[in-house]
C-alpha cells in the first residue's frame, strides 16, 4: 500500500480497478484548511490523463508493472510474434497494443513488453533506432535555407522528414519517442 502523501513521479499503484501512474505531483499546504497533493496521473492501460487532488493520507495498493525484454520476430497479419530471450517463448501481440512508434522497429530488434498481472498493455521500442533510408527525393545545390527538411521513406515503411544532404542507402538514427532525425548512424 502506499499513502497518496509518498506520491513521486513514476509511481504506479491502483484505483477504481484501473493501474495508473503518477506523472506530476504538488505537495499543497494551504495557509487555510487541510493539506492535500495536488497530482497528475496516466492510466497506463488506455493513455488517458487526468489531474486529481488526493487526501496525504489516502491509501492504495502498489500496482508492479512487469518490464521484460523481448526479440521482435516477425508479423502475421494483425498478430505480432516477439520471442522471450531467455526461454526462447513466442508471444503473439495483438496490433491494437502497439503504439504508433512502433513503426520505427523492424525484425530482431530487442523492445520492452510491459504487461500487468500477466496481461500485456504496451510495447516500448528502443529510444533510439538506427534505419536505412530506402526513397528519397536528392537534395539540390543552393536549395539550402535554414534548417530545410524533405520526406524520407526508411527500410520499415515509416516515413519521417530528414536534411537536404541525406541520399538513399544511407544508415540514419531516429529517435522513436519524438519520430525526429538524430544524424548519420
Amino acid at each position: 500500500m502506499i499513502s497518496a502523501g509518498d506520491f513521486r513521479n513514476g509511481v504506479t499503484f491502483e484505483m477504481d480497478g484501473q493501474v495508473v501512474q503518477v506523472i506530476e505531483f504538488q505537495h499543497v499546504k494551504p495557509g487555510k484548511g487541510a493539506a492535500f497533493v495536488r497530482t497528475k496521473y496516466k492510466n497506463v492501460i488506455t493513455g488517458a490523463v487526468v489531474e486529481k487532488s488526493f487526501n496525504p493520507n489516502d491509501k492504495y495498493p502498489t500496482a508492479f508493472i512487469d518490464r521484460k525484454d523481448m526479440e521482435y520476430s516477425y508479423a502475421d497479419g494483425d498478430l505480432y510474434f516477439f520471442m522471450d530471450t531467455e526461454t526462447w517463448e513466442q508471444l503473439p501481440i495483438n496490433k491494437s497494443v502497439l503504439g504508433d512508434n512502433f513503426k520505427f522497429v523492424k525484425e530482431n530488434m530487442v523492445c520492452k513488453v510491459l504487461s500487468y498481472k500477466g496481461n500485456v498493455f504496451g510495447v516500448e521500442p528502443p529510444n533510439f533506432v538506427e534505419l536505412t533510408v530506402t526513397k528519397t527525393d536528392p537534395g539540390f545545390k543552393g536549395d539550402t535555407a535554414t534548417n530545410a527538411t524533405k520526406p524520407a521513406t526508411l527500410e520499415t515503411g515509416a516515413e519521417i522528414k530528414v536534411p537536404l544532404f541525406i541520399d538513399e542507402g544511407e544508415v540514419i538514427q531516429i529517435d522513436t519517442r519524438t519520430g525526429e532525425y538524430m544524424g548519420r548512424a
